[in-house]
């Protein structure tokens, strides 16, 4: 657990230049390809609806996306990327690579590959763990 919260607060250091954190940097991303609803995006990032709002909530003032209502069911909302929240994932995209850069620093490749299937494994245990609880791991897949 420790490295997993360093790794976030590293993320969000080297967000926060651009204006946003790692929540947000992930919205960004799943909004990079076209509009999704409020609900979509909240599946594809793992996490509940109030959650996702909240964190949509904080990127409209930055102008990094838009929500509208949807014309065929104003029960449902819309989250658009804007011109600047594609400015701001590109920007994430490079942060990123850094990043990813500076922690690999004394790993070989052939390290890094492990580590890549060992994390895989443990994502599928977990996934078939929650699935066990009633809830769909594919929620969670993305």
């Amino acid at each position: 657990m420790s490295t997993a919260r360093a790794m976030r607060r590293a993320y969000d250091r080297v967000f926060s230049d651009i204006g946003i954190n790692l929540a947000e940097a992930t919205i960004l991303a799943h909004l990079v390809d076209g509009q999704l609803t409020q609900s979509e995006l909240a599946r594809r990032v793992g996490t509940s609806r109030a959650r996702i709002g909240g964190s949509i909530d904080s990127l409209v003032p930055k102008g990094a996306v838009r929500r509208v209502a949807d014309a065929a069911d104003r029960r449902v909302w819309l989250v658009n990327l804007t011109d600047e929240g594609r400015a701001m994932w590109e920007r994430s995209v490079a942060a990123d690579r850094e990043l990813r850069k500076r922690i690999r620093v004394g790993t070989t490749k052939k390290q890094r590959e492990q580590l890549d299937e060992v994390l895989t494994l443990i994502q599928k245990n977990l996934l078939e763990f929650l699935d066990e609880d009633g809830r769909s791991a594919r929620a969670y897949a993305d």
